[in-house]
């Protein structure tokens, strides 16, 4: 692909046999993932407000990356989560931990039963992650702007080392304004990490406005090609598009990966989306009833928690 081509995302370009484009195997698969990422929201909405805090559209709106990542392209095992030989995830936009910890959970990584502990004194289950303390879990982030630099250590590690694995990161937008994310993007295309991959979660909010109205990206696929990168931009929430984005890597040998994912913030509950206020915000118990519904879940009971 050449440098400022926009990557077509197209049915045919998947990490499914072409034989199987149309087949029922492939659109279970997909129903079997989008039921899986509804579940998920249910979950860091369950989690979150019965903790008492937490960025419910900052972990919305990568569900479904977290979900195709995590069920069809990561090399990870519960089982052995310290293999020299897995692939590496990193949450570097940390705030976003609860979606995480949910995938995690599901994943068998931690046990599910640790969700109903956080917001309590005592869990192990921070407002960022804890790597010293958690499975699975690659770096501690939250400072924004450091996850990515980890992340590109890591893949020039497997570099030298000589090693398959691939490493994985996702960053927020409005952590794109930091200078070490352009540090370390210059850096990892100058070392050729094609074992590198980011994905950008591009949606365009930042804490309590509007990411242009505060220090706009733009334009970022053109700033990132710039920096040696190879760039695609996908539908952040279309689970086909970002199977066939995930399973095209590396897009470009000798180049790092970029994928800019067009999301919403507030993904999936009708009065959060695209509104920067409930970056901090729980919803009211009117609010709560609306926001249940949207999810298709059980009303919550929230009250202080120990």
């Amino acid at each position: 692909m050449a440098d400022g081509q926009t990557c077509e995302l197209r049915l045919s370009e998947t990490i499914m046999p072409q034989s199987t484009l149309e087949s029922p195997t492939r659109q279970a698969l997909i129903e079997e993932l989008q039921g899986f990422a509804a579940e998920m929201r249910r979950n860091i909405f369950r989690t979150i407000c019965l903790g008492g805090g937490g960025h419910l559209p900052a972990c919305f709106s990568i569900v479904e990356i977290l979900t195709v990542l995590y069920r069809r392209i990561l090399r990870v095992n519960p089982v052995d989560p310290k293999n020299p030989d897995r692939d590496r995830f990193l949450l570097s936009k940390g705030h976003a931990a609860v979606a995480l910890y949910t995938i995690l959970a599901e994943m068998g990584f931690l046990d599910a039963a640790l969700l109903e502990t956080y917001g309590h004194s005592g869990t192990i289950l921070g407002g960022h992650p804890d790597m010293h303390k958690l499975s699975g879990v690659e770096a501690s982030t939250g400072a924004l702007g450091h996850g990515f630099p980890f992340s590109v250590g890591m893949a020039l590690a497997g570099k030298m080392d000589h090693k398959s694995y691939r490493t994985f990161v996702v960053l927020g937008d409005g952590e794109c304004q930091e200078g070490s994310i352009w540090e370390a993007a210059m850096f990892a295309a100058q070392q050729g990490l094609d074992n590198l991959t980011a994905i950008l979660d591009y949606n365009k909010l930042q804490a309590l406005d509007r990411l242009d109205s505060i220090v706009s990206l733009e334009p970022l696929a053109e700033k990132w090609r710039s920096f040696g990168w190879s760039v695609c931009e996908v539908d952040g929430h279309d689970i086909p598009s970002l199977l066939n984005t995930f399973g095209r890597i590396p897009f470009e040998p000798g180049k790092p990966n970029l994928v800019v994912a067009h999301t919403i913030k507030g993904k999936g509950i009708s009065f959060m989306e695209n509104v920067p206020i409930w970056h901090y915000r729980l919803p009211n118990p009117e609010e709560m009833r609306t926001a249940c519904r949207d999810l298709g879940m059980d009303e919550l009971m929230t009250g202080k928690r120990e």
